[in-house]
């Protein structure tokens, strides 16, 4: 069998907040949850937990690629909602769209201070 992803830990302030803000985002449904962990999984089988770890969290990167509807959809969201994006990871193009890679794409910051990124088409 090839080796496929399958779950990652995300750190959170608080969990149910940051799971709220991914499934919301994503439009994926609730996902059982244990232990320390609440879960959301992707529509491909991914499991993203989240957890309140008992240090400061550093910030990491997570990009999702998503379908050209979904993108509108979530990034319309995330301008309801007052959450500042951009077209650039350096934060120099706000309120825009870039179209790297032959598609698009915005950068942004979850509850937690994660840098996320929604594109359109992947790298590679």
């Amino acid at each position: 069998m090839p080796a496929t992803f399958n779950h990652t830990i995300i750190p959170a302030r608080d969990r149910e907040v940051s799971a709220r803000f991914y499934r919301e985002l994503l439009e994926v449904p609730e996902a059982p949850s244990w232990g320390p962990f609440t879960n959301i999984q992707l529509h491909d089988g991914v499991l993203l937990q989240f957890a309140e770890p008992p240090v400061d969290i550093q910030m990491h990167h997570y990009a999702f690629l998503v379908d050209d509807e979904l993108f509108d959809r979530a990034r319309q969201r995330l301008l309801d909602n007052g959450v500042q994006t951009w077209a650039d990871p350096f934060q120099k193009q706000p309120d825009e769209i870039n179209t790297n890679h032959g598609g698009r794409g915005v950068y942004f910051s979850d509850p937690a201070g994660h840098g996320i990124e929604l594109l359109t088409q992947p790298y590679l």
